[in-house]
């Protein structure tokens, strides 16, 4: 995912959830300091201090409609309501496939649902579940949770996470993929991506042997589609009910991509180009016979060579530069295999799912990860070495929307939060104008879009993003919307009481403000500007 961080497990304890202060608690919590009457204030002076307080009180309400959102239209899939989930967190099953912490966890759904909160969304760990062995599956863990999630009245999206834990932005628990599955790895390395280097990388099987019998005599494919099955057949009563989505993971963290920026090791560093995956024995084949079919042999034998390292900037290389090898024919040539061989990937897995989960009543979703950094640069380097062939002049995400389409598929979307005055100049970013695009892209492919944040942010200025964001302005608005990630530091009072009022305003598609930051930059909230002046007037009257 992209540059997503996250946060170690840490529950919510159940003596703290009578602190916590449901939507209707805030809207009408009230605070007057105790004041003490003065008979030498003169009744004049009074006033013309609360005259004077009720114009400043007036000033900062001009101020906050300055950064008031403007209200939703109607274009979003789901009406005005925008539902908001709350991830949970990575080890909510244990290695032993058991319910972590089930008090704590319970204490934390109880004051998710006081908050307003639509439902959670969990990993189920292909390492976790089928780590006994091939086809012998273990859901208990998870069997407990939705029993948990059910009880509280909330819905839940479940993850078909098919890559490893570990190794990327803020992972915080280790869980790698089956251990049978690593033992086909050590014997046949070129069953995970590899690098210019020969570097291997164990995140996720590599997608040029998806339709190879290497597992124990079955294809990748076929591991992910028995994997889903034995889902559906074990929770099939929940499907469609308290179940209410499938997201197929379909790459590394989840995401249909390469994992051509591994932060592991210290291999990769934001923000670098990363480099591409497309050196194992069995993606070097396919190129091979592409090129072939070309008639142009030579552009088979190897990927480019010129395309840099992982932590080299475009202008440094000379496949990424203004006008490099990536505006050529074999440039050309090169992309349109390796971001094909990414949606023929996506395009086999979701096929599958559609099959298993058809008639469940059970919703399907995909991510598309949101690479931001040197999207203002012609060649958008990163986005193309992690398999999206979107540049100054092409459109890499709209096949991605048409297959997800095609399968009546969600595309799920980071980095909602994020907005550019707040990246390094140096990184040439632009995650709004990369959202804009990928709404746009999915208005035209008629498919639905949901959001996530990237970044753990509790601040109001990033839940006023994510609002703004939501909105169906340009192209689609978006039809849910999952907040990252469940931890104590989340049930902190200022943090809690900023999720309250997001939860409460994306229920009412976006007509109740929520507190910004001033236009200065600084941290302080112009709707507790507001709120201290009536306080000061509230006093002045009293006196």
């Amino acid at each position: 995912m992209a540059l997503t961080l996250r946060s170690s497990t840490s529950f919510i304890n159940l003596k703290d959830i009578k602190s916590l202060k449901t939507p209707d608690e805030l809207s009408s919590t009230l605070c007057f300091a105790k004041i003490r009457p003065s008979c030498r204030l003169r009744a004049k002076n009074v006033m013309q201090e609360a005259e004077q307080l009720t114009m400043e009180g007036r000033r900062s309400e001009k101020r906050e409609k300055l950064h008031e959102l403007p209200k939703v239209h109607h274009g979003n899939n789901n009406g005005s309501r925008v539902p908001v989930f709350v991830m949970l967190p990575l080890d909510t099953v244990t290695v032993a496939g058991n319910l972590n912490k089930p008090r704590a966890m319970n204490a934390s759904l109880m004051a998710l649902k006081s908050a307003g909160v639509e439902g959670v969304m969990v990993d189920a760990w292909w390492g976790l579940v089928e780590k006994d062995g091939p086809l012998k599956y273990n859901w208990e863990g998870y069997a407990e949770l939705i029993q948990m999630v059910q009880r509280h009245g909330l819905k839940l999206q479940v993850v078909m996470s098919f890559h490893q834990c570990g190794g990327n932005v803020g992972d915080s628990c280790s869980i790698p993929l089956p251990p049978w599955v690593l033992e086909e790895i050590s014997n046949n390395p070129d069953l995970v991506y590899t690098d210019r280097s020969g570097r291997r990388n164990a995140e996720y099987i590599s997608l040029g042997c998806d339709t190879m019998p290497l597992l124990r005599g079955r294809t990748p494919i076929q591991v992910y589609s028995d994997y889903m099955r034995s889902f559906r057949d074990r929770f099939s009563e929940y499907l469609g009910e308290v179940v209410e989505e499938i997201q197929v993971g379909m790459g590394p963290c989840g995401e249909l991509r390469y994992p051509s920026y591994p932060e592991s090791n210290g291999t990769w560093r934001f923000p670098g180009i990363g480099e591409f995956q497309c050196y194992d024995k069995y993606m070097r084949a396919s190129l091979e016979a592409s090129a072939e079919m070309m008639g142009k042999k030579d552009w088979g034998r190897s990927g480019p060579h010129d395309s840099g390292q992982y932590n080299q900037f475009p202008e440094d290389t000379g496949f990424f530069r203004r006008e490099g090898t990536w505006v050529s024919d074999y440039g050309q040539f090169f992309m349109e295999w390796y971001a094909g061989k990414l949606v023929e990937h996506g395009d086999r897995i979701l096929a599958s799912a559609k099959g298993i989960f058809h008639g469940t009543g059970a919703k399907l979703s995909g991510k598309v990860a949101g690479i931001h950094w040197h999207y203002r640069t012609r060649s958008h380097a990163a986005e193309l070495t992690a398999g999206y062939y979107n540049t100054r002049n092409r459109d890499g995400y709209l096949p991605i929307a048409h297959m997800l389409a095609k399968h009546g598929v969600v595309l799920n979307f980071t980095c909602m939060e994020m907005r550019d005055r707040e990246q390094p100049e140096h990184a040439n970013c632009s995650p709004e104008g990369l959202v804009r695009q990928v709404k746009m892209a999915t208005k035209t492919a008629g498919v639905q879009l949901a959001g996530e944040n990237a970044l753990e942010r509790y601040d109001a200025g990033s839940y006023a993003q994510i609002l703004a964001t939501s909105r169906s302005d340009s192209g689609n608005g978006l039809s849910a919307f999952t907040y990252l990630r469940l931890n104590k530091k989340l049930f902190d009072g200022e943090n809690w009481r900023h999720l309250v009022e997001f939860v409460k305003s994306m229920s009412e598609g976006g007509r109740k403000r929520l507190p910004e930051c001033d236009s200065s930059g600084s941290h302080l909230y112009v709707g507790f500007i507001k709120q201290k002046n009536e306080k000061k007037i509230k006093e002045a009257a009293l006196v």
